[in-house]
């Protein structure tokens, strides 16, 4: 369990890391309010798309919650700035290199991602991989399922179901999870799978705090219904993970990938992202690129 206790720091450490008026013409008022109207379906039309129900056989995502834009979470991993306010931040790493391309366009093509061991950068002490594709996943509203190849013969598989923003189902979804394939175990913060060190401590600490006021807010959410918790307004880079993790051959690994990359339709085919205009390695962010390597 040694790559979800990374991920648990992982996430620890990114939450230590914000009509004028004018006189219009009789012949130009029906121009005017045709425009209007085409607007106001064009609007009505992006909303009902953003808001389209995303669901399974056994789960269910919010998708009436705040999330990222996928254009968005394509721009920070090539370094540009997103459009929406809380998409990336600077104290998590998301830009990606030219490998960790090649794996996140993999991932969406194939439904799950695939890294050698935790995935962590020392170039950035952090894991830009992980974060990025965890927060496709929360723009897509699908389960974030991540392959950790290990060099010893047993990978872990590790299905993280926080995109989802539901967590009232979290382990009713696990427990079916589960069901798919025996030895699974399910991994939060908070559970007591992992024993912190010493040089854990702050982050500990933090990492406790956060998880306070999320288990609050979801209770009182329980309580009445129109309060608005974590779930629904912070970044996924905020939130913890909750996950269910396999220690499995590598073959049996990858046909278990499959299977919920199928159960959670996080499949996409051929999409690939594409390298923004202007953005070169080794510049800083003023002058197109901050991000490449």
């Amino acid at each position: 369990m040694r790559l979800v206790s990374a991920c648990v720091q992982i996430f620890a450490a990114s939450m230590i890391g914000t009509l004028a008026f004018r006189n219009i013409s009789p012949s130009s008022c029906h121009r005017h309010y045709a425009s209007s109207s085409k607007l106001f379906a064009k609007k009505s039309a992006t909303k009902t798309k953003k808001n389209v129900k995303r669901a399974g056989e056994f789960w269910e995502a919010r998708m009436d919650v705040w999330r990222p834009d996928v254009n968005d979470v394509e721009r920070i991993s090539w370094g540009k700035p997103a459009k929406k306010k809380g998409t990336g931040s600077r104290g998590v790493p998301h830009r990606l290199n030219l490998d960790e391309r090649f794996l996140f366009d993999n991932a969406r093509k194939k439904g799950f991602l695939e890294t050698e061991g935790s995935g962590w950068r020392s170039q950035r002490r952090e894991a830009p991989l992980l974060n990025t594709y965890r927060s496709l996943c929360d723009a897509r509203g699908q389960a974030s399922i991540v392959l950790h190849k290990g060099n010893t013969g047993m990978d872990e598989l590790v299905c993280d179901l926080s995109p989802l923003r539901n967590p009232e189902i979290f382990d009713e979804v696990a427990r079916k999870c589960i069901e798919l394939q025996e030895g699974g175990e399910i991994v939060f913060q908070g559970s007591g799978s992992d024993e912190p060190n010493i040089d854990q401590e702050e982050e500990t600490e933090d990492l406790f705090m956060t998880l306070s006021i999320v288990d609050r807010a979801i209770n009182e959410n329980k309580k009445n219904n129109d309060d608005v918790g974590p779930w629904e307004t912070r970044p996924i880079y905020q939130l913890p993970p909750y996950c269910i993790s396999w220690e499995l051959q590598r073959s049996e690994a990858k046909t278990l990938g499959k299977s919920l990359a199928k159960h959670f339709s996080t499949i996409e085919g051929k999409k690939v992202s594409k390298k923004p205009i202007g953005v070169k390695a080794g510049k800083g962010r003023r002058h197109g690129g901050y991000g490449i390597g």
